[in-house]
């Protein structure tokens, strides 16, 4: 059986090194802030809202929060991200993606400002993730993995990779990152001819996809560590699921994550971690 990596413990390192930086910024007058920004009342985006709120606040980072409706115009979007861009005491922002049909997410990610971008939806912030060059941040969730596998002991210098999804969000990003840190990285996607046989033969395989049971018994082997990035909803289940058939993959593999209860809980870390760091730089 399966080792099973749950994100608890890592989200607990990363928050207990926060600490002593909150209070030094709020004994010195500065109170770390984000500001999130959501369209809709998708389930995902509500679950990930809540935790990031929970995170956030018992680490004494305020939380506000800008909620639009489906039907809301681009420039609405637009004008709230400019508002949050020129509030000085706003550190970070996160929009949920992906937005509603209709809007466009490379124009909204324009109106807001780079240095309040903590979750790389900015040309700027992608880039340094990308290329390594910039001070931009990284996606939260692709960083959150990276530091999941390095919690629990998974060697990533030399492993090979397979990260299945290419989108900006979690794809691409993770895969950079994992590149960095000199692993051999394959990227998979809905055009991928040999899934299956592309998974099997990683020793990593991160499953960004968003569709659930994408990875299951024929794409995993004995001694793999499998992480899960997927959330999605299951309406007949009425709970979310990850992108892993669980039950399936978890009697093969060396590791997997849970999802609920995993990268889910490290990333909202980071995001907490990656505000800290905002309203430093400002403090500085």
């Amino acid at each position: 059986m399966a080792e099973i990596l749950r994100g608890a413990p890592v989200a607990a390192g990363i928050q207990e090194a926060l600490v002593p930086r909150v209070s030094m910024l709020r004994g010195s007058g500065v109170v770390p802030t984000l500001a999130i920004v959501r369209v809709g009342e998708r389930p995902d985006d509500l679950s990930y809202e809540r935790a990031a709120e929970k995170r956030c606040g018992g680490l004494g980072i305020d939380v506000r929060k800008h909620v639009l409706p489906v039907s809301c115009s681009q420039r609405e979007l637009e004008d709230v991200l400019r508002r949050v861009s020129s509030d000085p005491l706003v550190h970070g922002c996160l929009l949920f993606r992906p937005l509603p049909e209709g809007l466009d997410e490379e124009a909204a990610s324009a109106a807001l400002d780079p240095s309040k971008d903590v979750d790389a939806i900015t040309e700027g912030s992608l880039l340094s993730t990308l290329a390594g060059r910039g001070d931009g941040f990284a996606p939260c969730t692709a960083e959150a993995v990276v530091a999941l596998l390095d919690h629990y002991g998974v060697g990533i210098d030399g492993a090979e990779a397979c990260v299945v999804g290419r989108s900006l969000v979690i794809g691409r990003p993770v895969g950079a990152l994992l590149l960095s840190r000199n692993a051999t990285v394959t990227v998979c996607h809905t055009h991928t001819r040999d899934l299956a046989g592309c998974c099997r033969r990683a020793d990593i395989v991160v499953a960004a996809v968003g569709r659930a049971a994408t990875i299951g018994p024929s794409c995993v082997r004995e001694g793999q560590v499998v992480v899960d990035v997927g959330i999605n909803w299951d309406e007949g289940a009425g709970r979310l699921v990850g992108d892993v058939d669980f039950d399936a993959v978890e009697p093969i593999v060396r590791g997997v994550t849970p999802v609920p209860g995993g990268v889910g809980s490290v990333t909202t870390s980071i995001l907490a971690r990656h505000v800290v760091e905002a309203a430093e730089r400002t403090f500085a």
